[in-house]
């Protein structure tokens, strides 16, 4: 028998209107009505619901009902009931499913079923069918338990009486259309309690089988490079006519230790409207620095800028014989550059933008025989960001290089100021760091996940402070 699901705040839940709290984790996902449609309208599907369907007991329920709504005329009753040979659904089907809003603004699952009923009388050899039409409401609520955390479940299941009908699909003799009639008036208020008693308890499973299901995509560990990020779910609600999922986000080496935890610094996700979008992924700023940043490790280059870079060597000599003249006289034919990237890039989002923050440390040795550098300079460098999907793949391009702030850690060869070396600090870093970059960067993020939303192809959007993903 149907249980009122709603009924378990009893046991220390509240119900909550279909409106999402300020979401506590680093990663919200949306799942909008046309996937939830279809992941939903499977899991009736696995779980047998037309099978169910074809074997409502018609005839047992209907008559059931007669007799004890009609007592003293029990006989006319079974006169009227022995006339039937058999009485059956032979063929069924679920039309089409909504996820919708009430006018209360609650979100509700319509199920509407269409079966047609074969009768078998003994007057009759013809096989007399009735087209009958039921619709069940499934509503869907967020409910929050006692540490605070919210879970979507179904609160009731009922009927819709304005969507119920049965009629002739022939036209038949007069006593043949009478007994057909007496049919009809019995099913009428008997299908509906049928279906609801073996139908709402496969919506209960089903509901729960897709949530449970919903759980699972969003949690895919995700590999990026040698590593992985992982997700869980923290809270689940309604908004609007959507599912949405708060969650906790941390990266993990493939041997699963713990390599950073995200914490709330950055504040809460600004979560944008669906706008018609079937589902989207929203990942908060630090949460994508750390995916790049799993990506691009700190790492050492060298270069001997004589021999690859001449025009860019000539022009070092040429700023520093003007700032430095010690330092210039000292640069031989064998110079070397290191650059070294001590820690992740920074990614800064904004609404269609996106900026790359990165601390550059940049050495020149004298000679490639020098075991110490010239001179020492800490760069701040900033960079535009171009992220992009192809397939189900995100990959960042780094575009151009500014150095914001330089600044001199060490020299051996007297202070100086290094900003005016900026220029050709940038055409070096643009020439040797970000063309190594982006190289490690075609490599890209796996987005399979979208594989099990029914999508090949995904975009990416930058908003405020997070990366919007959403299927091409």
């Amino acid at each position: 028998m149907f249980q009122p699901w709603g009924l378990v705040f009893l046991w220390g839940f509240l119900m909550m209107p279909p409106a999402q709290a300020e979401p506590r984790g680093q990663a919200v996902l949306n799942i909008g009505p046309e996937i939830l449609n279809k992941v939903f309208f499977q899991e009736l599907k696995n779980q047998d619901v037309i099978e169910i369907l074809k074997n409502l007991p018609l005839y047992e329920a209907m008559k059931k009902n007669q007799v004890s709504s009609i007592p003293l005329i029990g006989d006319l009753v079974s006169s009227f009931l022995k006339q039937i040979v058999w009485l059956r659904v032979t063929e069924a089907s679920i039309p089409k499913l909504a996820f919708q809003l009430s006018e209360k603004g609650h979100l509700q699952i319509r199920i509407p079923m269409d079966m047609v009923a074969g009768l078998n009388t003994i007057i009759s050899k013809k096989l007399i069918e009735l087209h009958m039409e039921v619709a069940i409401i499934a509503e869907v609520s967020t409910v929050t338990d006692v540490p605070g955390n919210s879970h979507v479940v179904l609160s009731q299941c009922t009927d819709i009486p304005s969507n119920l009908r049965i009629e002739l699909l022939q036209t038949f003799s007069f006593a043949i259309n009478i007994l057909a009639n007496k049919v009809i008036d019995a099913l009428m208020p008997t299908l509906p309690t049928l279906v609801k008693r073996e139908v709402c308890p496969v919506i209960e499973r089903a509901f729960k089988s897709m949530t449970s299901k919903i759980n699972i995509w969003a949690t895919l560990p995700v590999p990026i490079g040698s590593n992985f990020m992982d997700f869980e779910v923290l809270s689940s609600s309604i908004v609007d006519n959507t599912f949405q999922l708060d969650l906790n986000a941390q990266l993990l080496d493939m041997g699963g230790k713990l390599m950073k935890v995200f914490n709330d610094s950055q504040g809460s996700l600004t979560v944008p409207k669906m706008d018609g979008l079937k589902f989207n992924f929203i990942v908060r700023q630090d949460v994508v620095s750390a995916a790049i940043g799993a990506l691009l490790p700190p790492k050492e280059l060298a270069v001997l800028l004589d021999s690859v870079l001449p025009e860019l060597a000539r022009e070092l000599k040429s700023i520093l014989n003007n700032i430095n003249p010690t330092a210039s006289e000292q640069l031989g034919p064998t110079q070397i550059v290191k650059i070294f990237t001590q820690e992740p890039p920074e990614i800064i989002l904004k609404v269609g933008s996106a900026r790359v923050l990165q601390l550059i440390v940049f050495e020149v040795f004298a000679t490639n025989q020098a075991t110490r550098p010239l001179f020492t300079l800490g760069i701040e460098t900033s960079s535009d960001g171009q992220f992009y999907t192809e397939e189900s793949r995100l990959y960042l391009n780094i575009k151009g290089i500014s150095s914001d702030h330089i600044y001199l850690m060490n020299s051996g060869t007297g202070l100086f100021s290094p900003e005016l070396l900026g220029s050709v600090i940038n055409e070096i870093l643009l020439s040797v760091l970000l063309p190594n970059q982006n190289g490690v960067l075609r490599d890209g993020i796996s987005l399979s996940a979208f594989r099990e939303y029914g999508f090949d192809e995904a975009k990416v959007i930058p908003i405020q402070g997070a990366l919007l993903i959403t299927p091409a």
